[in-house]
């Protein structure tokens, strides 16, 4: 974020607060879900025809098995409603006079990462000390990164500024690569500094990820809530939404395509991390946690771990259940740089979650949810309509029909509710951006593009998939950070 001296342009500042004001009187809406599902459940029933065609009854499994998530998104999308119609009776947002806020911002260091880095950092120090009076922010970085310099000059911004250095040397008991090896070298850290204390949290923050005075203020009331709350109902963990401006995209495809990252946080996270047990993981961006729960669980999965901030939630679910929530929050991210960072990120999630629900190390009641939702993504290269109008072009039966009527109902709902997830989304990332609002053709580009952003993501999650399979090893990609 950058700071401007003209009077015709806003600061930083102002822009945030404008869109604080903004997101004070957002909800998830109802229409755009039930539009959609009346029509498509109308075209439905009246295209329907008997079929005994060999597509029958594969796609009757294949289109219907997203509905369990799509219930699961839909009710989150309720409970935020609820929340949201009474903000008034939450206890205002003041300061966290009494607790301590680390911000952790893990970083590869390189130089074309290093510009978005900057720009988050400028924003924490910006933006948290006005609700934090006891703040710091730890940019955690590898001995000997590339852009080692520019990042030690950091500290020069702000006393509140500390960049930690993971030395080449160390190694987890666990023998914990990537990411998670660095959080893990923190988290020891905390521990010998003796700051792994129930007053303490740690802000997890990725370092092209920024964060506005919305952002400040709705941590703050959820830290202060836990405060006030009993020993028996005081949350551990809690995680907020990630945005992307538009001023943050080099690409608009590329932001198009990402529309679909928030709405999932306000669907399925919200729905479970929201109900106290994130069975479904959670993103690394805007997650608060406990610095003495994160002591107790550290981040020393193994060498293979890819994403570690997923593998954590699973185990806090069996430590700590019925102990997170979820947050109004918003930070702000960027978007990958062009479709085939995107497919790249893609790809390495999906390497990274098959191989956690394979992991039996957690038991199954704590990544069945996570198996279910990953295996229908990986299922999405199959039960995309291109794929489904080949096939039936190749067998030379164009009836499509599902082996009952009444399955249409489960279709169309499930299609409704990925045009629902969609359109929300690019409103959430419009309220983020400077002007505030959706341009007259983004809502219609980002539901025809629909087939499209779903091909991306069935080309990255197929790819992971078979890396997973042909046991490869384990790479941790980091895209570009766009400034």
């Amino acid at each position: 974020m950058s700071i401007s001296g003209s009077s015709t342009v806003p600061t930083p500042s102002q822009q945030a607060m404008k869109i604080t004001q903004r997101h004070e009187h957002w909800k998830p809406g109802i229409v755009p879900f039930l539009l959609p599902f009346v029509i498509l459940l109308a075209a439905n029933l009246w295209a329907y025809s008997p079929s005994s065609s060999p597509l029958s009854w594969p796609l009757t499994f294949l289109w219907s098995v997203p509905a369990i998530g799509a219930m699961v998104g839909l009710q989150g999308g309720l409970l935020l409603r609820r929340r949201l119609s009474r903000i008034e009776e939450m206890t205002p947002p003041a300061p966290a006079e009494k607790d301590f806020l680390i911000v952790l911002v893990p970083t590869i260091g390189r130089h074309d990462t290093y510009p978005a880095l900057k720009r988050s950092v400028l924003s924490y120090v910006e933006h948290l000390p006005p609700y934090f009076p006891h703040l710091r922010v730890d940019v955690l970085t590898e001995e000997g990164c590339e852009a080692a310099g520019s990042i030690a000059d950091l500290r020069r911004i702000s006393p509140l500024i500390r960049v930690v250095t993971v030395p080449k040397a160390y190694r987890t008991p666990g023998g914990t690569r990537f990411k998670a090896r660095a959080n893990h070298y923190a988290h020891e850290l905390r521990i010998t500094e003796g700051e792994a204390r129930d007053d303490v949290w740690v802000l997890h923050m990725d370092d092209d990820t920024a964060v506005g005075p919305d952002t400040a203020a709705a941590t703050a009331q959820f830290i202060n809530r836990q405060r006030r709350a009993t020993p028996e109902t005081a949350k551990h963990m809690a995680q907020g939404i990630l945005s992307y401006p538009r001023e943050n995209a080099v690409n608009r495809f590329t932001w198009l395509a990402d529309a679909i990252r928030p709405a999932e946080d306000i669907a399925r996270f919200r729905a479970m991390t929201g109900t106290g047990t994130p069975v479904a993981g959670v993103h690394g961006e805007l997650l608060l946690l406990r610095a003495s729960i994160e002591a107790a669980i550290g981040w020393d999965f193994g060498p293979k771990s890819i994403v570690e901030d997923a593998e954590l939630a699973l185990l806090f679910c069996r430590l700590y259940p019925g102990r997170s929530d979820w947050f109004n929050g918003r930070c702000y991210g960027a978007s990958p740089a062009n479709p085939r960072d995107f497919v790249k990120q893609r790809e390495r999630w999906a390497w990274g979650l098959v191989g956690l629900c394979f992991n039996r190390s957690i038991p199954m009641r704590y990544r069945w949810f996570l198996s279910f939702s990953v295996a229908t993504w990986l299922l999405g290269p199959f039960q995309h309509i291109c794929t489904v109008l080949l096939v039936a072009w190749f067998i030379g039966e164009i009836n499509t029909s599902p082996i009952a009527q009444s399955v249409v109902v489960l279709w169309s709902l499930n299609f409704a509710y990925v045009i629902w997830t969609y359109w929300e989304g690019l409103r959430l990332n419009a309220m983020a951006s400077a002007d505030g609002k959706r341009k007259w053709w983004e809502p219609i580009a980002v539901v025809s593009l629909i087939p499209v952003f779903a091909l991306m993501e069935g080309i990255g999650v197929f790819r992971g998939f078979v890396k997973f399979a042909r046991r490869e090893e384990n790479k941790f990609v980091v895209i570009a950070k766009p400034a």
